[in-house]
């Protein structure tokens, strides 16, 4: 990636502020600024999270910002409420009071002398979620926002919850973020008052994984914050990016068929970081790209960027399966308007054994999968790091019921998300279906390029599910996630069905069998041909970046991925560590500028018996480490879910330690009623 160290001379940058809300809490900021911006004022681009500008992000955070600020903008990187070095207390993510909260940073902004009035919003993940939800509240000096892997639907399209199954992510994030906001403010920053801010923390500290699993429907808890309830409150110009291996892609499309004013999409083959440092490649020339979307919409020039097609992604070519992609061949494709009117879409019918234009005699069909099906599926949302992908589809397809097409006798290429209508029965009150959609190579390689999950309680919505009438068919409609992919010549088209898909979601209560109804099933594929035009697109510039401030590994410690098999007990178990788990063996780095070491370890487990639902289990077992001149904090966090038939059990340990000083340990034993999940 080129880096221009010149561009630290044109910039002044502030490592904290204090921004000083109406009910006197104190948010930290770091604000870097064009040199002369007093003089001259600029526009401003925020970005308000909860991911500790001072210490773990930093090295993230500075090429980015650096170079807005050396591009004329003044660049402003907020700790959110109970988060970083901020004041208060930190309750649940996408909150009204964070929303409130950021209104008036927004207004502060917009008031410095620094500032000509004039601000942005740009965030990832929970940055581009609240850039979303900040947009639709219409704030005066807010006049675009770029959103990056976030969502437009906080129940059926997040970390939480997929077509009403309840996701592993939601465990896995939710232990995350506990840790996160149980580390302390710096006393560089906030003096003497750190270690009563900490506490404050630790005592508040929620059990986020429990705090969602109360809300297993789409309740209104999960509608504040979706801005799908009402896409026309944002009327402010909006770029959504996204990529096809992160979890949020599905968002960018919505967002461009639905949003009512200036709007612009992109989805690369990327996992879920900025496109200028993102794998799978090919990474692009991001920060040159936002450059030119904040010059159009904060400078008012005239950079052509809305003359340039509404949506633009990359289509993937077919590849073999393996754990990790540096690039993933392709090419850039768009479309004016979405959805694209010259979409083909066309039905294959599930006949039995195998897909087809024309639809067989009706034939009825059991599945009923192994618990462990789905152990090939790879991350529910890819970081680029290795094993983040799914495998060989083959050995979960032994488990799923599969219909495969003949041989394609030409190239077809999908852009969109597939549909399937499924008539089924199932045998038990609760039962949930995985589709996915497959590529199989002559060599019998199976890539899998979508799937889409349906809870079958929710098979009329997600509001007020309603248990199965065991014996009785029903007709679902599912549609699974969009895609951008190219069948070549020789390759087969594969739809795999099975009634599990561990250890992405939890299973059902008991084990499923379903009948399906061939011929009258079909799925519905979202071809797109092709166009003459993509040819002559704007390249994208090559990824550049600011430079970033001195750090060096202290060590560094490789992710490990292994599945193990007990014969005897029909068990399987996933782990996912970095180390063995103690803070010696901690993966460290050292913060020169700061003269601060940070340090952080993880191991992730998953165990489940073939034949028992209710084997299940997650464990998680982190630790974190910020040290600095005799100043040492640690922070260890364990946390278990296992589950009846009737109720999910969640378990939890935090140890907080100042030196040798236990600072708080808190421990959480928490049962939460299964409402049909």
């Amino acid at each position: 990636m080129r880096t221009d160290p010149d561009i630290l001379e044109k910039i002044d940058e502030i490592e904290n502020t204090f921004i000083e809300l109406e009910d006197g809490c104190r948010l930290a900021a770091r604000i870097w600024l064009p040199k002369g911006a007093g003089a001259n004022p600029v526009p401003a681009i925020l970005e308000y999270i909860p991911y500790r500008k001072r210490d773990f992000m930093r090295s993230r955070d500075e090429p980015i910002h650096r170079y807005f600020a050396a591009h004329g903008y003044a660049a402003v990187r907020v700790d959110i409420r109970g988060t970083g070095d901020s004041d208060g207390i930190m309750t649940d993510e996408y909150t009204p009071r964070e929303q409130a909260d950021a209104l008036e940073v927004i207004a502060w902004i917009a008031g410095q002398p620094w500032c000509s009035g004039a601000v942005g919003m740009m965030g990832i993940s929970w940055g581009g979620f609240n850039a979303l939800q900040i947009a639709a509240l219409r704030p005066p000096a807010l006049k675009a926002i770029m959103t990056l892997c976030s969502s437009d639907d906080r129940y059926a399209d997040d970390a939480h919850y997929m077509g009403g199954c309840l996701l592993n992510e939601n465990m896995q994030w939710g232990s995350i973020l506990m840790l996160y906001t149980a580390l302390p403010p710096d006393p560089e920053i906030v003096g003497e008052r750190w270690l009563e801010m900490w506490r404050m923390r630790l005592e508040a500290l929620e059990a986020f994984p429990v705090h969602w699993m109360r809300h297993q429907a789409r309740d209104d808890f999960w509608k504040q914050g979706s801005v799908c309830e009402d896409y026309a409150a944002i009327t402010i110009p909006v770029y959504a990016i996204g990529g096809w291996a992160d979890g949020y892609s599905n968002a960018v499309p919505r967002l461009m068929q639905h949003l009512p004013g200036p709007k612009k999409g992109l989805i690369g083959p990327w996992a879920h970081a900025f496109p200028h440092d993102a794998v799978p490649g090919p990474s692009i020339g991001f920060l040159q790209e936002a450059v030119r979307w904040w010059d159009q919409w904060l400078k008012g020039r005239a950079t052509g960027i809305m003359e340039e097609p509404l949506l633009r992604v990359w289509m993937q070519e077919s590849v073999a399966p393996q754990p990790q992609y540096t690039e993933w061949p392709g090419r850039w494709v768009a479309e004016e308007s979405w959805p694209g009117v010259r979409s083909e879409p066309f039905s294959l019918a599930l006949n039995s054994g195998h897909l087809c234009v024309m639809a067989e005699r009706p034939v009825v069909l059991s599945l009923s999968s192994p618990q462990t099906t789905g152990m090939r599926s790879g991350e529910w949302c890819g970081f680029g790091a290795d094993g983040d992908m799914p495998r060989d589809q083959r050995p979960d397809d032994g488990g799923s019921l599969v219909f495969d097409s003949d041989p394609l006798e030409q190239r077809v290429e999908l852009l969109g998300a597939p549909v399937l209508e499924l008539e089924l029965c199932p045998d038990r009150p609760q039962a949930f279906i995985c589709v996915r959609l497959g590529d199989i190579a002559p060599d019998g390689s199976v890539l899998r390029v979508s799937y889409g999950l349906l809870n079958l309680c929710h098979r009329d919505g997600h509001e007020q599910p309603a248990k199965l009438t065991p014996g009785e068919w029903i007709k679902v409609r599912l549609q699974l996630n969009d895609l951008a992919h190219a069948f070549p010549p020789g390759h087969r088209i594969r739809v795999a069905l099975s009634t599990s898909y561990w250890p992405i979601a939890w299973p059902s209560p008991e084990p499923v069998t379903l009948g399906l109804r061939t011929g009258v099933s079909k799925i519905t594929l979202p071809e797109r041909p092709p166009r003459a035009e993509d040819s002559k697109l704007r390249a994208f510039d090559p990824p550049a970046a600011a430079p970033g401030s001195t750090h060096r590994k202290l060590r560094a410690l490789p992710l490990r991925r292994t599945v193990e098999i007990d014969l005897a007990a029909n068990e399987m178990v996933y782990t996912l560590k970095s180390d063995g788990g103690e803070f010696d063996g901690a993966s460290l780095a050292h913060l020169t500028e700061i003269g601060l070491d940070i340090g952080y370890t993880l191991l992730k487990r998953y165990r489940i018996i073939e034949t028992d639902p209710l084997s299940a289990q997650t464990e998680m077992k982190q630790s974190a480490l910020l040290r600095r001149n005799g100043w040492e904090i640690r922070i260890s966090c364990t946390t278990r879910l296992s589950a009846t038939a009737t109720v999910f059990q969640f378990s939890g340990d935090l140890e907080a330690f100042h030196g040798d000083r236990e600072i708080a340990h808190r421990q959480w034993t928490l049962a939460i009623p299964r409402n049909c999940v």
